[in-house]
């Protein structure tokens, strides 16, 4: 008997390559002192969602649920702006995170928060088993930190986004490798591609 296919994914909001590079910039002197090991650049992102590891043949429904989701959020919380603050070490994970506040030019209710609750829920109401922990903006930034930053304080760094993205993980010898699968843009039916 043959094992299923699976894909290890997640819902993220995915920043360009200038939002990332002003995130390292930021970041490196404290990612340096730390010790650990950096994430790179290029996977940098703000996790929404994770679902985990998800059957291939499932994939194409976390896209019509990511699409509906887009199609339905309000173009009045437009963009989603997400103020990256302050570091946090997590000890048990041994995680060198970068947190934020994320405002919304709406209502609460259309702000980053509330759109991974309707991922969660929806993902979750479909048969999938994302992870439930409430969300919080938080940038992954250097793994395998054993000891806190001097300092918590960051000079502040924004990120907008007015799209979200359905994330694969894969794990390569040299650490995780992560890549769209599919972009999402907020407040229309509109897809794209990568």
């Amino acid at each position: 008997m043959s094992e299923t296919p699976t894909r290890r994914v997640f819902f993220a909001l995915w920043p360009d390559d200038l939002q990332r590079a002003a995130l390292k910039h930021a970041t490196a002197r404290t990612v340096r002192h730390c010790g650990g090991r950096p994430v790179l650049g290029s996977n940098l992102h703000i996790t929404l969602t994770f679902l985990g590891s998800v059957p291939e043949a499932r994939i194409e429904e976390l896209s019509t649920i990511g699409r509906r989701i887009a199609a339905a959020f309000p173009r009045s919380g437009l963009p989603i702006v997400v103020s990256l603050e302050g570091f946090e070490h997590w000890a048990k994970p041994q995680l060198l995170t970068v947190v934020g506040e994320a405002a919304a030019a709406g209502s609460p209710e259309t702000g980053v928060a509330a759109l991974a609750r309707t991922l969660t829920r929806e993902t979750a109401g479909n048969g999938f088993s994302p992870d439930l922990k409430p969300f919080r903006a938080h940038v992954t930034v250097a793994r395998k930190v054993a000891r806190a930053p001097r300092s918590c304080a960051l000079p502040e760094v924004s990120w907008s986004f007015d799209a979200f993205a359905l994330i694969e993980s894969r794990t390569l010898a040299e650490g995780p490798v992560y890549s769209v699968v599919e972009s999402y843009v907020l407040g229309g039916a509109e897809k794209m591609r990568t």
